[in-house]
């Protein structure tokens, strides 16, 4: 007669941490904050709650890795090739941002939102640096660090249009009011606009700005 199989096997700590990091994130994208404790994670990921207290101390210390993780997702440089036209670059960079945040979409809604943990100054501290970094791998990406990238306004520009990306994609995943054909237009044309059309309107400090003339036509393979 032959043994059970245990419960659950011994892993690797870089291995357990990212299983319990996963069960986290999913769900705190299913149920609000407060309805989720340690133990309900601890019991998901098949773990003691002591070993998830040492990998990750309390509750809103694990949250706090999960808000994290959603925003500041790796991958963009290694995944899509800088290579090709603005718009091939925006829309290939749109097209991965939409396929990772698909993974956990309503986690996602949930750390970006008002609600969650509510007013807590380290998620929004959270927030703001992943918008920061986000802003400038996005001008690097494109092409832009040399010209614009280490111009203050440019990544305000590009911290603003995050927020839209927020928006839209709450849009998309809870309200289901955008389809995602609907949420990539929306955030390729207006990636586009912003670099295209409203980056050169903006002289460097000291300078004035000159009247922009000419039309649109055949700029959109800059």
């Amino acid at each position: 007669m032959s043994q059970a199989a245990p419960r659950w096997k011994r892993l690797e700590p870089d291995t357990r941490r990212e299983q319990i990091l996963e069960c986290a994130m999913r769900l705190f994208g299913e149920r609000p904050y407060a309805d989720v404790s340690t133990t309900d994670i601890a019991r998901e990921a098949g773990v003691a709650r002591g070993l998830l207290n040492h990998y990750f101390g309390q509750k809103r210390d694990l949250y706090l890795k999960v808000v994290k993780r959603m925003l500041l997702m790796p991958g963009l440089e290694e995944s899509v090739p800088m290579t090709g036209t603005l718009r091939q670059r925006v829309e290939r960079s749109v097209e991965w941002y939409l396929d990772t945040v698909a993974t956990h979409g309503k986690t996602y809604v949930a750390v970006t939102s008002a609600g969650g943990i509510g007013a807590d100054p380290d998620v929004e501290r959270i927030i703001a640096e992943a918008d920061d970094v986000a802003a400038s791998k996005t001008l690097a990406f494109l092409g832009l660090k040399v010209e614009v990238g280490s111009d203050a306004r440019h990544r305000a520009m590009m911290r603003s249009y995050a927020g839209l990306v927020k928006a839209t994609i709450r849009e998309w995943i809870r309200g289901g009011t955008l389809s995602r054909e609907d949420a990539h237009l929306l955030l390729s044309e207006a990636l586009i606009t912003i670099v295209r059309d409203v980056f050169p309107h903006l002289s460097q400090p000291g300078e004035e700005q000159a009247p922009k003339s000419g039309t649109r036509k055949g700029r959109d393979d800059t």
